[in-house]
């Protein structure tokens, strides 16, 4: 959860630092510094609205929870929180070219019209989607504990890595490209996400939402159980210890969605996740490719680093 929680919350924070970050150095490049202090009002708004609805949820869940219905809000939470992870990457994905270029001309506007209260308003939704979204991840990878994922070292370290790293990025001592940057996030979300994905199936078929044509594909508890208690299980039936401890193996299923004995339905759904992906990103048709390159060029480049004009 740890790993999970730091991942998600570096990504996020940095995705919000990198858009106000953006704004600010904008608003300080073209002489408009006394507008920031609006933009920070915004962001700031955002950071504590975020932190409501995070309590919110946890008062629905724990609600849930009285009624013994908390399994099916689980399910909901991670298969909302699948579609939201799928489409965070490829916004990001189809965004990030022009980002620079479309923040700084909606400030323009701004400035241009004194419409300071839209300014307050932009930033504060720019934060506040980064928060709701992290919101729906911790629920889903904590099962509905959003304080323990908030109080955890994983949280607080992808929060402290995201500001240093955007600290790097602003002072001009890091240029990395966007496009590249994300990418390499985005793949790792991907992964995080068809496990939660699979893990939704498999809370659907314990509670015989959907049923099953096979149940174990294969059984590879031997190797690699998914959880301590499975490793316990197999000692005592067998007289032989796993090859690996369950520790390791509830660190994947909670990273990956690692199952020791998945059914083919998740088997299917993983891999078909996957699949899916694929066909999507290569759908892309070229003419797209390079009119979002052009559009990209247009606005200079999108790097990093946006002391350089």
């Amino acid at each position: 959860m740890e790993v999970q929680a730091l991942l998600i919350t570096f990504r996020e924070v940095l995705e919000a630092l990198l858009i106000i970050g953006i704004i600010t150095t904008y608003l300080k490049r073209t002489g408009n510094p006394k507008y920031t202090k609006y933009v920070w009002l915004g962001a700031g708004l955002a950071v504590l609205a975020s932190i409501g609805v995070a309590i919110l949820f946890q008062v629905v869940f724990t609600g849930f929870a009285a009624m013994g219905s908390e399994i099916y809000l689980k399910i909901g939470i991670m298969i909302v929180s699948t579609v939201l992870l799928t489409q965070m990457v490829f916004w990001m994905a189809s965004h990030s070219k022009d980002l620079k270029g479309n923040m700084e001309g909606k400030m323009k506007k701004f400035i241009t019209t004194g419409n300071i209260v839209g300014m307050v308003i932009h930033s504060f939704l720019v934060v506040l989607r980064e928060g709701i979204e992290t919101v729906f991840f911790f629920a889903a990878i904590t099962g509905g504990n959003i304080g323990a994922a908030m109080q955890g070292w994983g949280a607080i370290t992808g929060t402290l890595i995201a500001v240093a790293v955007s600290y790097m990025f602003f002072k001009g001592t890091m240029k990395v490209k966007l496009k590249t940057f994300f990418q390499i996030t985005g793949a790792f979300i991907i992964l995080i996400s068809a496990g939660l994905l699979v893990q939704a199936i498999s809370m659907m078929q314990d509670v015989n939402i959907i049923g099953s044509v096979m149940y174990h594909v294969y059984d590879i508890t031997w190797l690699l159980p998914e959880h301590p208690i499975d490793y316990a299980h197999y000692l005592r039936d067998t007289g032989v210890a796993p090859l690996i401890s369950g520790d390791v193996g509830i660190f994947l299923k909670a990273l990956f969605g690692y199952s020791s004995m998945p059914s083919i339905e998740e088997v299917i759904a993983y891999f078909g996740y996957f699949a899916a992906i694929f066909l999507l990103t290569s759908s892309r048709s070229p003419k797209k490719e390079k009119a979002a390159d052009n559009k990209a060029a247009e606005n200079k480049q999108v790097v990093l680093n946006p002391q350089v004009k």
